[in-house]
């Protein structure tokens, strides 16, 4: 498939009750390995691409991610909500076998990664978002701070609405900071690459996931329970930091890592940091013998 040749983990696909394919990707490793789960932007491919793989392998992780409907390899599903799409992962990690977790999103993936710890409280033993997109709540200052909020501002318009859009959208080159520019260039280089091939197929993907963003997730961030980081850059063109606070108010067990310097891409220079977070913050399992 065009466009995954910088995938660090071998990928498959899981059928789902109403005929639709998910596809994902594991970097396996041992039996007893603590699994992250890495939910992908908007728009991306949903493969394990470095430097998440090298720094989660650092720490001994399994990654598991998958793609969201509409992106390749991933049948659509018009109308998804954020709650649909983490179905479709809780899914996945049935097929696997998987049941403790943690899990990790940046920017379109935050609400997904969220949305996962919600709908499996039992099982999601920590949260990180970075750069993640708040919940609609229906106020002008919902887009303050964005660069270019045109996808968003026509998602609410509906789903013909979007996609007339997606015909003459162009990227906004003030969306990213220096910082950001640069990040993109070194160690996070995979990233747009990967995120031109998410885009390749057309915009089903990325016009789906706009429309669940600016409708009802479909779960409340007060059923997360367990501890959640989010991390957010304070020059942040894309989603500003206004997200991550209206977060942070409504989160049971919520703590804000604030970059003041860093923008939407940039902020995941964080990335090893927050995973040791991860680490440190997620118990043992439990080996009593029954």
């Amino acid at each position: 498939m065009a466009g995954l040749s910088d995938a660090t983990a071998p990928s498959g696909a899981v059928a789902r009750p109403d005929g639709r394919r998910v596809r994902y990707f594991d970097t396996g490793g041992s039996d007893d390995a603590p699994v992250l789960v890495w939910h992908h932007g908007t728009p991306q491919t949903g493969a394990v691409i470095e430097p998440v793989a090298s720094e989660a392998a650092a720490r001994g992780l399994r990654v598991v991610s998958c793609t969201r409907p509409g992106y390749p390899g991933s049948d659509a599903l018009p109308g998804r909500s954020v709650a649909a799409a983490a179905a479709d992962v809780i899914a996945v990690l049935d097929a696997l076998g998987i049941d403790r977790f943690a899990t990790m999103g940046a920017s379109g993936g935050g609400p997904h990664a969220l949305a996962c710890a919600a709908l499996a409280p039992k099982r999601a033993t920590a949260v990180v978002t970075f750069a993640g997109i708040a919940p609609y709540w229906g106020d002008v200052d919902w887009f303050a701070g964005m660069a270019d909020p045109g996808g968003l501002r026509a998602a609410l318009d509906g789903r013909p609405a979007r996609l007339a859009h997606a015909e003459t959208a162009e990227f906004e080159p003030e969306s990213f900071t220096a910082r950001d520019y640069e990040t993109l260039k070194g160690a996070w280089s995979a990233l747009g690459a990967d995120a031109g091939a998410g885009a390749a197929s057309g915009p089903a993907g990325e016009v789906d996931d706009d429309l669940a963003f600016v409708s009802p997730w479909g779960v409340e961030l007060g059923a997360v329970t367990a501890p959640t980081l989010l991390v957010q850059g304070g020059r942040d063109r894309v989603i500003p930091a206004t997200h991550a606070g209206w977060m942070l108010e409504r989160l049971r067990r919520g703590e804000l890592w604030l970059r003041p310097r860093e923008g939407h891409v940039s902020v995941l220079t964080a990335l090893g940091v927050a995973m040791d977070w991860v680490v440190a913050t997620t118990p043992a399992p439990d080996t009593t013998p029954a």
